[in-house]
């Protein structure tokens, strides 16, 4: 029997890197999608604030499996 699979797209953040910005989304995305199942980075980017900090972003697409 095949499976299903569902993609989302979600955004991470992270003042220190874009690695740090992914690992974020998919440790924040695992706390409440179940069976996460890949996550692809699609987007890097950066947001650069009034004072000069940086904030990288990471925007990846995440698929997960439908459960019947």
């Amino acid at each position: 029997m095949g499976s299903v699979y569902k993609i989302v797209e979600i955004i991470g953040t992270s003042e220190k890197s874009w690695e740090d910005a992914a690992r974020v989304a998919v440790e924040t995305a695992s706390k409440s999608i179940k069976e996460l199942r890949i996550a692809e980075v699609n987007k890097l980017d950066i947001k650069v604030e009034k004072d000069g900090r940086l904030t990288f972003r990471a925007k990846l697409d995440i698929s997960f499996k439908y459960k019947k």
